[in-house]
């Protein structure tokens, strides 16, 4: 797929992954607009919501009760570590000219972003205000793997350095200037491979070289407040427009079309694993209906603004049955213990929907043309994006915690792991009332 211009449509993310770049794929003489502008710090505060106290509530819910204060405070730590590290040297990494693989340091502590930076017709210090909520949530993703016994303070030094080794390069390759899968033609709207596909790895090697969970296949390891995961699915789902509406960088008709594809989608999935569920286990449960949600949630972000609604409508479906199958008879059949799914959810409803980016991806979408129509050809420019990726992020993510459990340890005893996280990492527990 050659690179186009992008003077005709905006400078979104999705365009932005077949060859520009979005804080320099500008028109020769950008103007600032306020509607632009005032949707795209709308759609941070959204998808910073996606964060705290979304994912937190979602993910704390699903554990034990006596871990769910060490889930959230390793949610809402994390985001003000990550927000530290990606405004001193991370965006600059993702997304300024280096080479191929990785960006440069000409935005080290934001320099140059400034009052009057435009990153087409915004501000640029919005569209970096944008992505650091990206950068957030991608790694904050991953503790869902290695959940109930991981160290808090390992857990830490991992995302800190993972966001830098990992995330930045694989964002700058998808959609940095020049990236690597970018110029090849690889699609990827709003972040299934940059962020779904590239946290599920992750989250699946941390899972494995932390070990199973002290009594996983014995003890009982419900959910401890399945009103924490509605209440925290619930945020997902609203801040995902943000998250995929925001990603045309717009508030024109691309977002508009992205929104409506969101919300069908994840409709859609609700259904599919509900009814997948239902016939299966003979009951449907709230646990299957919000797990279905961020199943189409998944699937749809790298699509959303590249389909129309009859192809957002199939990828739901298709999510919400697949995902299902991917925490139920893919997990059985390998048996490794991903806490909270992530690979089922993320990864295989990340890989499902960059997929099928490439098979129902039109020529026109949301009023705005260039797009090559899904073909064979995006059918192996999609897999390439999704090899790339798993394989950078599963050799590096190895690496890392290697050298973490080698130096700090990446696994908490396992008298601390039966007596809780909450009460042995942070000296705090729920009360239980009588």
């Amino acid at each position: 797929m050659s690179k186009r211009s992008i003077l005709a449509v905006p400078a979104g993310l999705g365009f932005l992954a077949a060859g520009a770049s979005p804080a320099f794929a500008q028109s020769a003489a950008p103007t600032l607009n306020s509607g632009d502008t005032a949707w795209m710090m709308t759609s941070s505060a959204l998808v910073l919501m996606m964060t705290v106290p979304g994912l937190a509530l979602y993910y704390g819910g699903l554990l034990r009760r006596k871990n769910i204060l060490s889930m959230l405070m390793q949610c809402f730590f994390a985001t003000a570590l990550i927000t530290v590290l990606w405004c001193i040297v991370g965006y600059s990494l993702a997304f300024t000219a280096g080479n191929p693989f990785i960006g440069g340091l000409s935005r080290f502590m934001l320099e140059g972003t400034g009052l009057n930076g435009l990153s087409g017709t915004i501000p640029e210090t919005v569209f970096a205000m944008f992505q650091c909520t990206f950068a957030i949530i991608t790694p904050v993703l991953i503790l869902g793997g290695p959940a109930d016994r991981l160290k808090f303070s390992s857990a830490m030094v991992f995302l800190g350095i993972w966001l830098l080794a990992v995330y930045c390069p694989i964002a700058h390759m998808v959609w940095g200037p020049g990236g690597f899968l970018g110029s090849a033609g690889v699609l990827d709207f709003a972040g299934g491979t940059v962020v779904h596909i590239n946290s599920a790895v992750a989250g699946l090697v941390a899972a494995i070289m932390v070990g199973k969970r002290t009594g996983y296949g014995r003890d009982n390891m419900a959910p401890g407040d399945l009103g924490f995961t509605l209440a925290g699915a619930s945020l997902l789902w609203v801040g995902w427009f943000g998250f995929n509406a925001g990603s045309a960088l717009t508030s024109g008709g691309l977002a508009g079309m992205a929104m409506i594809n969101t919300q069908l989608a994840t409709a859609a999935a609700v259904v599919s694993w509900t009814l997948a569920e239902w016939a299966v286990k003979g009951k449907p449960s709230l646990l299957g209906a919000v797990s279905g949600a961020v199943a189409g949630l998944v699937a749809i972000t790298p699509a959303c603004g590249f389909v129309g609604v009859s192809g957002a409508l199939v990828i739901g479906l298709a999510a919400g049955v697949v995902c299902y199958w991917g925490v139920t008879g893919f997990k059985g059949m390998f048996k490794y213990d991903d806490a909270l799914d992530v690979w089922g959810v993320h990864g295989m409803g990340g890989i499902l929907g960059a997929m099928l980016t490439g098979v129902f991806a039109l020529q026109e979408v949301g009023g705005h043309k260039g797009l090559i129509e899904g073909n064979p050809h995006q059918l192996l420019l999609q897999a390439e994006g999704i090899a790339v990726t798993i394989l950078y992020c599963g050799i590096a993510s190895f690496i890392i915690l290697k050298l973490i459990d080698m130096t700090m340890g990446l696994r908490v005893s396992k008298e601390d792991e039966v007596q809780g996280l909450d009460i042995t990492q942070h000296g705090e527990v729920i009360q239980h009332h009588s």
